[in-house]
């Protein structure tokens, strides 16, 4: 019996800490993604039309609505040497359709938004897992 605790207890241990992986991960995406958002709206392409609150937002909705698939649905579904490829280029397609509705911009400046936002999260993303996980 005491195996079979032991056994269960070391399941639950390694599922909470790949969720609490995935909460570190959102909120270091949330950071990042809602920075370089605010960064290239308002200084690349300097549009005073969108309120702060809208820009945070807007980067809360896209981060909280793709990640969770990222890491918990397309790794059941996708190979495991095209899952970065397919599940990056699907966060960004969602992403921009995303920002094109709330933020109410161009729509090749939401791909270039959706696009650097996804480029600066990954690159860090990789350079804070290697370091920490």
């Amino acid at each position: 019996m005491l195996g079979v605790f032991s056994k269960n207890c070391s399941a639950n241990l390694v599922k909470m800490l790949y969720e609490t992986k995935f909460l570190i991960s959102l909120l270091f995406t949330l950071f990042i993604e809602i920075f370089v958002l605010f960064f290239i709206l308002k200084f690349v392409f300097r549009i005073k039309k969108s309120p702060i609150p809208k820009i945070i937002f807007s980067g809360v909705v896209a981060s909280t609505l793709t990640l969770p698939y990222f890491w918990f649905v397309l790794p059941s579904y996708v190979l495991s040497n095209n899952y970065l490829l397919v599940g990056e280029f699907l966060v960004f397609v969602v992403e921009t359709f995303i920002y094109k509705q709330i933020l109410e911009i161009k729509f090749n400046q939401c791909l270039i938004v959706s696009f650097f936002c996804n480029l600066f999260s990954f690159v860090f993303g990789l350079a804070w897992s290697n370091l920490f996980f």
